[in-house]
């Protein structure tokens, strides 16, 4: 499983890119995250989640899943992002933080 998670906006304009790859992590932390993906729904999303509250410098997300059940990608508003899904991206925030301090 291949994930990618961009994340663009916010107040400075900072973009960032998380990625995993579950043949580059230990099998503990390739099955958190194929659980976190299936729990969230992720391949019955729809493409583009906007929104309904305008609000400036908040962040946008592209989320890309590769698996054995395809490639989806999800485009989402940071005041947009279904609650099943906020788990993926918390964990990906974390583990890039977790590597870079290492």
């Amino acid at each position: 499983m291949r994930v990618l998670v961009e994340r663009s906006g916010g107040f400075a304009g900072i973009s960032r890119t998380y990625s995993f790859s579950s043949d580059q992590v230990p099998m503990e932390d390739s099955q958190k995250v194929a659980d976190l993906v299936e729990a969230s729904g992720f391949f019955g999303l729809p493409p583009v989640i906007r929104a309904t509250e305008p609000g400036g410098d908040r962040f946008q997300y592209r989320i890309t899943v590769e698996s054995g059940q395809g490639s989806h990608t999800v485009q989402v508003d940071e005041g947009a992002v279904p609650p099943g899904l906020q788990p993926v991206i918390a964990w990906m925030k974390n583990s890039a933080a977790a590597q870079a301090g290492k």
